[in-house]
């Protein structure tokens, strides 16, 4: 047994323990586990975008952990324990790679995307759609069936005819806001922001990713200014609140 199966052997048995001995691990259900993982995947997203190895290291063990907890928790309904997870998903990866364990060819990386669409479309799924979660951020939901219904071709063929449509949307917005009807310019709203996540997609960009950067550079830029004020932020004007985010551009800051 070479030292990667050690391992999980290892994370197996203090499973097993935990569940066993200890009060809050026997006390948990799916349904508690549930945020706590939706947690520990944000902390692991985090550290991605940070660059932070250690900390990818550190946050992907706490999902593998979350994984073996849901297997367990399983194992003593006796519903399905860790081996028919890990056998299940080597199955349904040989399935869906047939230009590897097969004789089907697909010389890129959409060829291949559009084939694993269509394999799962004879497995019996009803819809393209229907393997979006659906309690996925709104964008990364919409990033993801923009994606998943370009592989049937339903999408433009060229990237200029994408950006018109979000010049499109973009009039409509204006004329929403116009006519002062709410629940229209939320909708005309909500069709801009779609169209830029499609754009994005044909630039080959991660909406989510892209805006996060940008939360976190509007967040260090920020907290220069509550930094380096010279009163209370309340009592300066946004003038002097923009001189100081302008001097937060110079500064190490990025």
């Amino acid at each position: 047994m070479n030292n990667k199966s050690l391992a999980f052997v290892r994370l197996l048995g203090i499973m097993d323990d935990l569940r066993e001995k200890c009060p809050w691990d026997r006390k948990q259900t799916m349904e508690s586990l549930r945020n706590l993982t939706i947690e520990e995947t944000y902390e692991l997203a985090d550290a991605i975008l940070d660059k932070d190895l250690d900390g990818i290291k550190e946050e992907l063990g706490d999902l593998m952990l979350h994984m073996v907890f849901y297997a367990k928790i399983a194992e003593e309904e006796k519903a399905f324990d860790i081996a028919d997870v890990m056998n299940n998903v080597c199955e349904k990866l040989i399935n869906r790679h047939p230009h590897i364990y097969g004789n089907v060819i697909a010389e890129n990386e959409e060829e291949v995307k559009k084939n694993w669409e269509q394999l799962k479309m004879k497995e019996g799924k009803k819809s393209v759609l229907g393997g979006v979660p659906k309690s996925l951020p709104a964008m990364v939901k919409a990033y993801r069936m923009q994606d998943k219904t370009a592989q049937v071709g339903f999408e433009w063929d060229q990237l200029d005819q994408v950006w018109e449509k979000v010049e499109e949307e973009i009039e409509e917005l204006k004329e929403a806001i116009e006519s002062k009807d709410a629940v229209k310019i939320e909708e005309e709203y909500g069709d801009v922001l779609f169209s830029l996540i499609n754009y994005g997609r044909y630039l080959k960009l991660d909406p989510e990713t892209a805006l996060e950067r940008i939360n976190k550079k509007f967040k260090r830029r920020f907290e220069y200014i509550e930094t380096h004020a010279p009163k209370p932020l309340t009592e300066m004007s946004l003038e002097e609140m923009d001189q100081l985010w302008e001097a937060s551009k110079l500064s190490a800051l990025p």
